[in-house]
């Protein structure tokens, strides 16, 4: 058994290199064509789905939340989920999709998350988080990883995120994404949580010190691949980058291969939307809508000429009923031209 473990823990070793760049899971935002175009722009970097919950999966029978495209990979489900029956169910869906990672999300403090008692609220239960990933741990043989807060309301997280790590490291959990914030789950909206509460990167370098063993990533208001770099270098194992990735997508990742991961070369965003155009052909063939797919593209050149032309048209164009590859190209021609 103890051989049959250490053989799976060896095949961690991709993802987990991957784990040092990674975009972070966002309900609405990271589905599978917003991940489609990040793997274009950066080949190494982890990728997470949206929070997708163990019961749609299990009791809703929504296996297609499961859908992505082989070129994601390497890729990460996030789960929700406080059942530890289910959450095994739900995670050997997942494997049988062919994922990479299992994460539980013991970080979300939406209103929503919390009446179902998973997500950041989860961080007041540390055993029954360290149940669920036994529980996850025992249905794949991918690795089972948690994304957590440093703490939720009147908690101290010096003590409290302490703990939880300790609890997760004897459950067999490796490795962990740490939010450097806490959680207010009263009185602060989803969207206030994850600008009002003080970030603590300190605590969070020193969780890497006091444990050493673990894979810790962190999380929380890191914008630039220079501010990923100067964590990387202190000591962490990760960096996952959220809201920066996905509204300024070309600065965060098209130099992520060279300069975290010291391989290829940089991406070009006038390529990478050219490279765009059969997937979305494919996408619309499907029955897709252009706007679906284009939505995620419109920070592309953010800071660069055309950017504010090439926004604006494809916000005026994607929606029409005749919109498609044509579409994309007319928005193009306003940065090319300006750059020209």
């Amino acid at each position: 058994m103890a051989d049959s473990k250490n053989q799976e823990k060896s095949g961690f070793s991709e993802v987990r290199r991957a784990a040092r760049l990674s975009v972070a899971p966002m309900m609405d935002w990271t589905d599978r064509h917003c991940r489609y175009l990040h793997r274009l722009l950066s080949k190494e970097t982890l990728l997470y789905t949206e929070m997708v919950t163990a019961p749609a999966l299990v009791r809703g029978g929504a296996v297609h939340l499961l859908d992505f495209s082989k070129e994601e990979h390497p890729i990460a489900l996030q789960l929700g989920g406080s059942d530890p029956e289910e959450l095994g169910k739900a995670a050997k869906l997942a494997q049988a999709r062919g994922y990479d990672e299992i994460n539980l999300n013991c970080g979300c403090p939406s209103d929503r998350v919390q009446s179902g008692t998973f997500g950041a609220v989860l961080m007041r239960t540390p055993d029954l988080v360290a149940d669920c990933m036994k529980a996850i741990q025992d249905a794949v043989s991918v690795e089972a990883t948690v994304k957590c807060r440093i703490g939720v309301d009147d908690q101290i997280p010096e003590e409290v995120l302490p703990h939880f790590l300790e609890t997760m490291a004897k459950a067999g959990v490796t490795r962990i994404s740490v939010h450097a914030r806490k959680a207010w789950l009263q009185g602060l909206s989803p969207k206030e949580n994850r600008d009002i509460p003080p970030l603590d990167y300190p605590l969070v370098h020193r969780m890497k010190l006091a444990f050493p063993e673990l894979h810790i990533s962190l999380n929380g208001g890191i914008e630039t691949l220079e501010q990923a770099e100067q964590h990387l270098a202190q000591g962490l194992d990760g960096v996952m980058i959220g809201r920066a990735a996905y509204h300024t997508p070309s600065d965060v990742l098209c130099a992520a291969d060279r300069r975290i991961f010291d391989t290829g070369d940089d991406s070009d965003p006038i390529e990478v939307v050219q490279q765009m155009l059969p997937y979305i052909e494919a996408h619309l063939s499907q029955g897709g809508k252009l706007h679906q797919v284009t939505r995620h593209m419109l920070g592309l050149f953010a800071g660069r000429p055309g950017a504010r032309a090439w926004r604006r048209y494809l916000s005026e164009h994607a929606t029409a009923k005749s919109a498609g590859p044509d579409t994309v190209l007319a928005a193009l021609a306003h940065v090319t031209q300006s750059a020209a």
